[in-house]
């Protein structure tokens, strides 16, 4: 496998399945912020390209030579990448939303004299709960039934389906991605509020559970993201365009 390092984060993400991983360990943004060439995304990480092209193809080798067939969602039908992205993502974002609105809570309530960090990780959490509750009903009950739809007719050669209420389906996706932009905005903001996450030594059980379950749930967005911004959303825009 040969990486050209002039081809963009997202790219890259897209084409070689275990880069997202890579990109997620080093810190690399590969969904917002994924148009930049790899090039320009290791000046802007501090990161010696050779190390992160090392990186990537030892992850790529190891995943081959563990015969890891992950589904190559740039091919599946859109209808099976909706299916991951619900039943995966916005499955997690559901179940996370209320645990860690709690914590979050909790630990703002009884560390944040001393911490005042944690207010901040309370109000930022919240606002990106309430921002992703509605955005995730949004892509449910209208964007992604209306893509199904389309690719049924699709498939069946048939005259695509009537004109929606929002016109071309660009322009919610536009939404979504702006929406998507937010969130990761946030993300970022949480970390440079914690100083990437670390806990101080008077941190309790809950303070501790709070930040691990940040961070994972910053890297699930990650993928759902990625997934939306750099697969799907495009796929369903070549389909209506009859590309």
């Amino acid at each position: 496998m040969t990486i050209n390092t002039n081809k963009t984060v997202r790219e890259i993400a897209v084409e070689v399945p275990s880069a997202t991983r890579v990109f997620e360990k080093l810190g690399i943004d590969y969904c917002c912020g994924g148009g930049k060439g790899l090039g320009d995304a290791c000046v802007q990480a501090k990161l010696p390209v050779d190390q992160v092209l090392r990186d990537l193809e030892q992850a790529e080798s190891s995943r081959i030579a563990r015969q890891e067939n992950a589904r190559d969602w740039s091919s599946e039908p859109l209808a099976d990448v909706i299916g991951e992205i619900v039943q995966k993502h916005h499955a997690f974002v559901k179940a996370e939303i209320p645990r860690l609105s709690s914590l979050a809570e909790k630990v703002s309530s009884k560390h944040g004299e001393h911490h005042p960090e944690t207010v901040k990780v309370n109000e930022l959490f919240s606002a990106l709960a309430d921002e992703l509750s509605m955005h995730l009903m949004k892509e449910e009950q209208i964007l992604f039934p209306y893509m199904i739809r389309m690719e049924e007719a699709a498939v069946a050669k048939e005259p695509m389906i009537p004109s929606s209420c929002f016109g071309t389906v660009q322009n919610p996706i536009h939404m979504m991605v702006s929406e998507h932009d937010s969130a990761g905005e946030t993300l970022r903001a949480l970390r440079e509020s914690t100083a990437d996450y670390k806990v101080p030594d008077d941190a309790c059980t809950s303070y501790r559970t709070l930040y691990t379950g940040l961070l994972e749930f910053e890297a699930d967005l990650h993928q759902h993201i990625h997934l939306e911004n750099n697969i799907l959303f495009p796929r369903a825009v070549a389909m209506e365009e009859g590309r």
